[in-house]
């Protein structure tokens, strides 16, 4: 198969583009930076240097493809964030429908099925809604709150001797792990499927609680908290971080709707099943290793 892979060689895209060129696919990996070039090429794949909000980049990229993992960056700038992500997406789409693609795999997140008060997800709630109408096969790959995400927490840690954010101890968080994505994602573009479906893909269920048990154990801080902070404090802190306003806000915002349940519900009401393989007890490893 030609498969195009978007995202370049980051934390998903790196083991994604080998798993599939491993298993003898004619891969093309989007970048929007050409000194990633070599390193795409030293995987066994192609390159194709850049912009995803360009749809005639896309179109061409996309020429003769039979599947496409379709992912917008997390970071679409400081200012009008949302309204960039969907513009990225509307490329895709455009580019999806125009060259004809018949299989693609949309990364896209727990919390994707509603509309508002979910942060940065918005953005891929409504690009779940501009793939509904395209002619082609579509799984929307619903990720968990990412284990990466907790490296923010690392200079609180050092610095405050806790973990935190805006929602209790006791929420139950459904979490991923980057390479449990690449795996589910090749999973699903080497699938023949009809239509449009959903697949969570969630490695393990805990609540802050048991995380800063599993992070402090494995750091040598036994004794580690969790600290729930008001959405003020939560949104002061990443200011005074130097995170931009709007980004902050956003942020704060999906703290806010997972503290409320309704981010997770879908996933965690509906007996989806835990497919991830990392659990937090791995993830933890890792952690480790950049404290």
């Amino acid at each position: 198969m030609k498969i195009i892979i978007s995202g370049s060689l980051g934390n998903i895209g790196k083991p994604l583009t080998a798993q599939l060129v491993q298993s003898g696919h004619d891969v093309t990996v989007i970048s929007s930076s050409a000194d990633r070039k070599t390193a795409i090429e030293n995987l066994g794949a192609k390159a194709a240097i850049g912009s995803v909000s360009d749809a005639d980049f896309l179109q061409q990229t996309f020429s003769g493809a039979d599947a496409l993992f379709a992912m917008t960056p997390p970071n679409m700038g400081g200012q009008n964030i949302i309204k960039n992500t969907v513009a990225a997406g509307s490329a895709f789409a455009k580019a999806i429908q125009e060259a004809d693609i018949k299989r693609v795999v949309m990364l896209s997140s727990i919390g994707a099925d509603l509309e508002s008060g979910t942060g940065p997800i918005a953005g891929l709630h409504q690009i779940e809604k501009l793939y509904e109408n395209l002619d082609a096969s579509i799984t929307f790959l619903r990720a968990g709150y990412f284990y990466i995400n907790f490296y923010n927490d690392i200079p609180m840690i050092k610095g405050a001797g806790i973990m935190g954010g805006n929602f209790p101890a006791s929420l139950q968080i459904p979490l991923v792990h980057p390479e449990d994505i690449a795996w589910a994602a090749a999973e699903e573009l080497q699938k023949a499927q009809e239509g449009k479906n959903i697949r969570y893909i969630i490695s393990d269920v805990k609540t802050p609680s048991e995380i800063v048990k599993t992070f402090g154990a494995a750091i040598s801080k036994p004794e580690l908290p969790w600290v729930e902070f008001t959405d003020e404090q939560s949104f002061g802190g990443m200011t005074q971080a130097g995170l931009p306003e709007e980004m902050a806000g956003l942020y704060t915002e999906m703290g806010s709707g997972l503290r409320s349940g309704k981010i997770s519900a879908d996933f965690l009401n509906n007996n989806f099943s835990v497919d991830g393989k990392i659990k937090l007890e791995d993830f933890a490893k890792e952690f480790a290793s950049k404290f």
